[in-house]
């Protein structure tokens, strides 16, 4: 305890020695730092804070187009909005670095205007429509930083003017953007349709017998095309018949009646044969009936050929009979036609049946690539229509959208330097720098300055101690170094109220907040 007791007194001997070797970087290193305090430009920032309100009407009724989340768009406008031009604009607008414009490139001065703006977004947790917490980005703040508090308000004011401005001309222009392609797929769609149907037409043309629609039809024709058939076999086989039987009866009959020229020249045959075996050639009864044989002969070709060429008969019974018997034969070959042409159609109709499953396939194929464009084409009209209303939605500015809830106001007090701070650091590193300058005097002083000094430099005992002996002058100069101490520390009172009054704080209003505590 006693050794604690000593090295405390020890340090309070060397802090009394070593007094100016503190006191002076403090001051020296604290006078500097209010020095640059105050010849530091101040930087005002003026900020405004935009609410993200989502849409009136509930999504249920009226689905928005603009999809994405919040920090996506802003993100996107953001971009928009930090362009060369754009800020270019404002830069010339104001006159802004109207000091390093003329020393330093654009690029540069529009990448301190970019470092000057400052964007935030403010989150808070919600509950979605499902029912879940999530953390969802509900405002958020636009600032601008300058040396000149009018022209940083009304920079802010701007900012936040143009994320306004840009996020109604976003919203609008996707709205917009979402019906016109809805629009343009619908008519592809639709001159689709109309090339599918102008197809399923020609199909149709092309293969009107064989339609899934007609197969019915098809087999009930086919099987009455069979039973015609049947029914005229039936009939050819009938007239067959009668035909067979007519000839028979018709060969029975002779096609000539009885001729007197027929049995003369019997008879004259009968008599040349007689008169042969008895007579010569020349003799004159053989050559006179030779003669009448040959005129008889001559009348009966010459008769039987107008026969043929009149095709008559004068014999009444074999022209009635062969009168029915061409009349069987005409209805013969009627039957005959008919069948040939019922078998014909017969065969058409089993063609169309056969063709039936695959002209059915196509069919099918080009029916089912119509309805499902079909299907298609009516989901885009009825979100073509969702489109439009959720674009009328977005133009009344019923839909989401921000709404400037803190416009920038004029910033009273600079954001930079931060004059307490910026004296509380002067004041540690002054500190710091007097100790280690009293610290490093001390270290490197190798004098006695007291009794136990001298024991640990002579390594001798210290019989006596003379005091210090103040003369008359030293008296006058304590005086006057406390005097210096008193204008030097009412000075430095005196600094310190007009720091507090006109950087921190007015003294008026720090003299009230200290009564009303007092009061409390």
């Amino acid at each position: 305890m006693e050794e604690n007791t000593l090295d405390f007194k020890a340090l309070i001997r060397i802090m009394k020695r070593r007094k100016w070797d503190i006191l002076l970087p403090v001051l020296g290193i604290f006078l500097i730092a209010l020095i640059g305090a105050v010849i530091w430009p101040p930087t005002y920032r003026s900020s405004s804070t935009i609410l993200i309100e989502e849409q009136e009407i509930p999504p249920e009724y009226v689905m928005s187009t603009v999809t994405g989340y919040a920090e996506q768009r802003l993100q996107t406008i953001s971009q928009r909005i930090m362009t060369y031009n754009r800020l270019m604009e404002i830069i010339n607008r104001f006159n802004l670095y109207a000091d390093i414009r003329g020393k330093s490139s654009m690029e540069t001065v529009i990448e301190k205007m970019r470092e000057s703006i400052k964007f935030e977004t403010i989150s808070a947790d919600v509950i979605d429509r499902t029912g879940r917490a999530k953390s969802a980005t509900i405002a958020f703040t636009i600032s601008f930083e300058g040396e000149r508090p009018e022209v940083v308000q009304q920079v802010a004011n701007v900012l936040a003017s143009l994320y306004l401005e840009e996020n109604l001309k976003s919203r609008e222009e996707k709205s917009a953007g979402a019906s016109k392609f809805i629009e343009d797929e619908g008519n592809q769609i639709q001159a689709k349709l109309a090339e599918l149907d102008a197809k399923i037409a020609a199909f149709k043309s092309n293969n009107l017998n064989s339609l899934p629609e007609l197969t019915q039809f098809n087999l009930q024709t086919l099987q009455r095309s069979d039973q015609e058939v049947d029914e005229l076999n039936n009939q050819i086989r009938s007239l067959k018949e009668k035909e067979s039987s007519l000839l028979t009866q018709l060969a029975s009959v002779p096609q000539d009646l009885a001729n007197p020229d027929k049995d003369r020249l019997k008879e004259l045959r009968a008599k040349i044969v007689s008169l042969r075996t008895r007579y010569s050639e020349e003799y004159p009864d053989v050559v006179k009936t030779k003669q009448e044989i040959a005129e008889l002969e001559r009348r009966l070709s010459s008769a039987r050929q107008q026969t043929a060429v009149g095709g008559q008969s004068d014999n009444p019974a074999y022209i009635a009979l062969s009168a029915q018997l061409a009349g069987i034969r005409s209805d013969i070959n009627a039957v005959n036609k008919q069948i040939s042409d019922t078998r014909g159609r017969r065969d058409s109709y089993r063609n169309r049946i056969e063709s039936g499953p695959r002209t059915e396939e196509q069919y099918k194929l080009l029916i089912s690539e119509r309805n499902n464009l079909q299907l298609k084409y009516d989901d885009l009209m009825k979100k073509g229509m969702e489109a439009k209303v959720a674009q009328g939605l977005e133009k009344t500015q019923m839909g989401e959208r921000f709404t400037l809830i803190d416009p920038a106001r004029l910033p009273e007090k600079p954001v930079r330097p931060n004059i307490p701070v910026v004296l509380l650091i002067g004041l540690i590193l002054g500190t710091g720098a007097g100790v280690g300058t009293a610290s490093l005097r001390e270290f490197t002083d190798k004098s006695a300055h007291s009794p136990e000094d001298l024991e640990l430099v002579t390594r001798l005992n210290v019989l006596a101690a003379i005091p210090e002996i103040e003369t008359q002058e030293d008296l006058e100069k304590r005086k006057k170094k406390r005097k210096l101490m008193l204008i030097i520390s009412g000075a430095a009172v005196v600094c310190g109220l007009l720091i507090l009054h006109f950087l921190i704080m007015d003294i008026d209003i720090l003299i009230a907040r200290i009564m009303r505590r007092l009061a409390l």
